[in-house]
């Protein structure tokens, strides 16, 4: 479970961990959560920014997986990188292990320097990777059944279906990310009906942070 304000002096904003396999409608939420006053920081963003023209990544990549996983601008290329992963574990490790401290240092800076009431952290491959539980208050769950998650996929990014499911195949399971969970959100239907969870839960959160602030104020006296 995530670490709580009770365990250490709160040095950064109330946070709350936004996970969900692909395909889920991450995305979508943490946009109506922006909406309603809340930081975001997208730990996804932060993989292209560290993987675009130049990025902070990019000399560990080229040195580690040569020059055909680099386009002519210096950017990552996706395509032939996604062929290389999903071929060989071993090379999908040796990525993550360039990326994942990079993006966990960026998103560490993001949520210390928010002044939100709450930080919501996006973080598709929580349930997969240790090492945020002591930065997260909270997990919550984006769900929804894995067929829509196929149909969503492929509509979204043209992907045959045996992608979908080896890149489904990859990730960690329904009931792996439910486990972690201390909150669901519902995103089977259409995403109008996601608002009055949002409400919800933002009212929610807002309250929970409040009350962590009030804990870690000082005492007159």
């Amino acid at each position: 479970m995530p670490g709580s304000a009770a365990e250490s002096p709160r040095t950064r904003p109330y946070a709350i961990g936004l996970t969900g396999g692909i395909g889920c409608g991450k995305s979508t939420v943490a946009e109506r959560f922006a909406g309603r006053g809340a930081a975001v920081v997208d730990t996804d963003a932060i993989a292209h920014s560290l993987t675009g023209a130049h990025g902070a990544a990019m000399p560990a990549i080229a040195a580690r997986f040569g020059p055909g996983c680099v386009r002519a601008d210096g950017s990552l290329d996706r395509e032939a990188m996604r062929s290389r992963v999903f071929a060989d574990p071993a090379e999908r490790t040796a990525l993550e292990g360039i990326l994942h401290p990079l993006i966990r240092a960026e998103a560490r800076r993001q949520i210390g320097s928010a002044t939100a009431p709450y930080v919501l952290v996006a973080i598709p491959l929580l349930a997969e990777r240790a090492g945020w539980s002591d930065w997260l208050d909270r997990v919550l769950v984006v769900d929804c059944e894995r067929e829509r998650q196929i149909e969503r996929v492929m509509q979204r990014s043209r992907l045959s279906r045996e992608q979908v499911l080896a890149i489904l195949a990859a990730q960690a399971g329904r009931e792996q990310r439910l486990a972690l969970a201390d909150d669901v959100l519902d995103n089977n239907g259409t995403p109008e009906a996601l608002d009055p969870q949002v409400d919800r839960l933002h009212r929610q959160y807002l309250a929970l942070a409040a009350r962590a602030r009030d804990a870690q104020a000082p005492t007159a006296g």
